[in-house]
């Protein structure tokens, strides 16, 4: 169950990821500007933010598995209108599609994760849900953009659509049913009443504002570092592959790692000293010059291995604030503040970063500082949450003759 979750996740991650080392391309393809690329970038979270925050008010509603299915079909239809699209504003639209249903899909799988695994053993359940990420940089992304640059900008998407039909299949075949949640409709919380209890609950409004911030301080960078890499650094387009191939490679071995470490010595403990470390990179990233190859690309690597340490003791410390219950709308809010506050960040940056007249990006180190910013904030927000959960037993239910 866990490894086909990480394989929706290495789509939807890829799906999103692979606009950015196109960011070049498509500004050239489209004749738009840095603040306009902002823009296909944001709105594709901004939109799953908001549909994440509707979907707080019906996702535990319905069986896990089967609203997993119907919003995976979804998004692979949006990802299939991105490959078509002819210009900018049907790309816009198209990933304000795709979107939709992508911020449903994080909502499910966190929320299936956390009913099925307890807790004592969920920071190594969210280090292969993570995986996805690190398998998205290390094929999905090179991988996706060898396809735009020897084929055409379309090839990437299509590619995601057809490996997405047969990951649907395994979605089938392997993630239970779950409908525990739902037996009991007279215990069962209206959502609007978990709104209320969250505007009244500082512990879980303090894991949002976590959440929040890790956000800031990932996506006000990660949009541009591509085009950074090939307007200023002088990057070719296979060494900006390079990039994601190596750090992911990383990610891929660390992921995992990291997660039997937080539930071995502690998870805020873990994310403390990765988030601290993960300040380093973003300030090197963001103020390089033509640097040597191997030296950015070390950097860059030690900037995606902090970024994964990060979230993976993070998610696992923000899902302990939620009993069992009501996690399914928890996690939605909490999905909606990540993927709004990853737009808003993208967006920000994009209004910020410029471009001169030799074709070289302004202002990236600006953008650098209010990371480095939300990055210590996160840290410190980290630090002022306590877990709640109390259920141990994993909420699974197999029983496929209700299907």
């Amino acid at each position: 169950m866990l490894f086909t979750l990480a394989l929706i996740q290495f789509t939807h991650v890829m799906d999103f990821m692979i606009i950015m080392p196109m960011g070049k391309q498509l500004m050239e393809i489209f004749h738009i500007n840095p603040p306009q690329f902002g823009n296909i970038v944001s709105s594709y979270n901004i939109s799953a933010g908001l549909v994440g925050f509707a979907g707080a008010f019906f996702v535990d509603n319905f069986d896990r598995k089967k609203l997993l299915m119907t919003c995976y079909v979804g998004f692979l239809l949006g990802t299939l209108a991105c490959g078509y699209a002819p210009n900018y504003q049907m790309m816009l639209v198209s990933r304000i599609l795709t979107g939709a249903f992508g911020g449903l899909l994080s909502t499910l799988m966190l929320s299936i994760v956390s009913d099925a695994i307890p807790l004592e053993r969920r920071g190594s359940a969210m280090g292969i849900l993570t995986s996805g990420f690190a398998l998205a940089s290390v094929f999905g992304v090179p991988f996706g953009s060898y396809l735009a640059g020897e084929y055409t900008w379309h090839a990437p998407f299509i590619f995601i659509a057809a490996i997405g039909t047969l990951i649907l299949l395994a979605v089938y075949a392997f993630v239970p049913f779950m409908s525990d949640h739902i037996t009991n409709k007279a215990n069962r919380p209206d959502p609007r009443q978990v709104l209320v209890n969250l505007a009244k609950n500082l512990n879980q409004r303090r894991a949002l504002f976590l959440m929040s911030m890790l956000m800031f301080s990932q996506f006000t960078i990660i949009p541009f570092i591509a085009p950074y890499m090939e307007m200023n650094v002088e990057f070719t387009r296979n060494q900006v592959n390079l990039i994601y191939l190596f750090g992911g490679i990383c990610s891929v071995f660390t992921a995992p790692l990291v997660g039997r470490l937080a539930d071995k010595i502690g998870r805020l403990k873990v994310f403390v000293i990765f988030a601290s470390l993960m300040l380093i990179p973003v300030f090197l990233i963001t103020n390089l010059g033509a640097w040597p190859v191997a030296l950015v690309l070390a950097i860059t690597s030690i900037f995606f291995i902090t970024v994964n340490g990060r979230v993976v003791p993070a998610m696992a410390i923000i899902s302990s604030t939620t009993e069992p219950k009501t996690r399914g709308s928890f996690m939605s809010f909490n999905s909606s503040v990540q993927q709004l506050s990853a737009g808003i960040a993208a967006f920000i940056a994009g209004s910020i970063v410029g471009k001169d007249q030799a074709g070289r990006l302004t202002n990236y180190n600006y953008v650098g500082y209010i990371a480095l910013i939300a990055g210590i904030v996160a840290i410190y927000a980290a630090t002022r949450i306590k877990a709640t959960e109390t259920a141990a037993r994993p909420i699974v239910n197999n029983n496929d003759s209700k299907a």
